[in-house]
């Protein structure tokens, strides 16, 4: 765990280009709270380039609680960043990725690309993703495929990301069958992100906090199936020749995160927090782009707190129940 409190500024962003979302997802924040309009919700440019400006990046990734094909901006940030020499990428729901929209992904340059996808049925998806279409989602991913083939190009890298839960876990190896015809690249699984158990069980987090118990693959029995679910996963995919990456279930190393001292979150409404698995701009904030710049945040008093604690035995609240923090993300 590193101790220095006033580190070199980071050299990868995490920006939440937008906070308006299509879907309703079950595991996902925005489920539980009012929805966002897509203008109202989206980072203004001007913030954007001003981080761009004043951060020596080598990687962003413009992504966070919304869907960033919802961003009228994210063409023009996906530019910037490439223009700048900047690895670039986002996660999609997939759902407004046409064909179109797969093409000016590849022409754009994007370094990678990934789709959530949490299951190899739709009734097991969209139970999970509301308000998406399984045979849109799929058609669109096969179409982004198709797209990078047809302009001979070896970007975006395309990976889909599976969250495992309790209801889904089974579909596992029928997803890897289902990515080894379209083509994909890569499979992610990983847990739920947060237990939330540092907040109010009748407060704002109730909802999500009460879905994550109900939910994550963390003890018992629900370890022992999804054990076998991703062991039989791992067999298909080596088969198939697709590289799966897949999540633990112990924390093996005591616990520690170095988000801290590499890189930064941004919400879209400018509010830097630690990193991007807090989930909630009200749990904490340890600076606002709109009244400081971001190197005045990252060597001021609350990051160097934050990074104190973090490096103790006793780490801020809000990282107790953090997948990444346990390594079980």
């Amino acid at each position: 765990m590193p101790v220095e409190l006033s580190p070199p500024l980071p050299a990868h962003l995490q920006v939440e280009v937008t906070s308006a979302c299509n879907l309703r997802c079950t595991m996902c924040l925005v489920r539980y709270r009012p929805p966002v309009n897509k203008l109202a919700g989206a980072m203004r440019p001007e913030l954007f380039h001003r981080l761009v400006d004043d951060v020596p990046l080598r990687q962003v990734t413009l992504q966070g609680l919304g869907e960033p094909l919802l961003s009228p901006y994210l063409p023009e940030m996906i530019a910037a960043a490439v223009g700048r020499r900047i690895r670039v990428g986002f996660n999609t729901n997939a759902t407004l990725l046409t064909r179109r929209r797969a093409e000016e992904m590849v022409t754009s340059r994007v370094d990678w690309l990934h789709v959530s996808l949490d299951g190899a049925t739709a009734g097991a998806y969209e139970a999970i993703r509301e308000g998406a279409h399984f045979d849109t989602v799929i058609a669109n991913l096969a179409g982004l495929v198709a797209a990078k083939r047809a302009a001979n190009s070896s970007t975006p890298w395309v990976r889909v990301v599976f969250v495992a839960m309790r209801d889904n876990v089974a579909e596992l190896p029928g997803l890897v069958r289902l990515l080894g015809d379209i083509g994909v690249d890569e499979l992610r699984v990983q847990n739920l992100s947060h237990s939330f158990d540092d907040t109010d069980p009748a407060g704002r987090y109730d909802e999500i906090r009460a879905f994550t118990a109900d939910q994550a693959l963390w003890t018992g029995a629900d370890v022992e199936r999804a054990t076998a679910a991703f062991g039989e996963a791992a067999r298909i995919a080596k088969d198939l020749g697709v590289r799966v990456r897949l999540p633990r279930f112990q924390d093996e190393g005591g616990g520690g995160c170095t988000w801290p001292w590499d890189a930064a979150y941004i919400t879209s409404s400018g509010r830097v927090q630690p990193c991007c698995m807090v989930m909630g701009d009200d749990r904490i904030s340890l600076g606002d782009l709109n009244e400081a710049s971001f190197p005045e945040i990252w060597h001021g008093t609350a990051y160097r707190d934050f990074r104190r604690r973090l490096a103790s035995a006793e780490p801020p609240d809000v990282c107790k129940g953090c997948s990444l923090y346990h390594h079980t993300f």
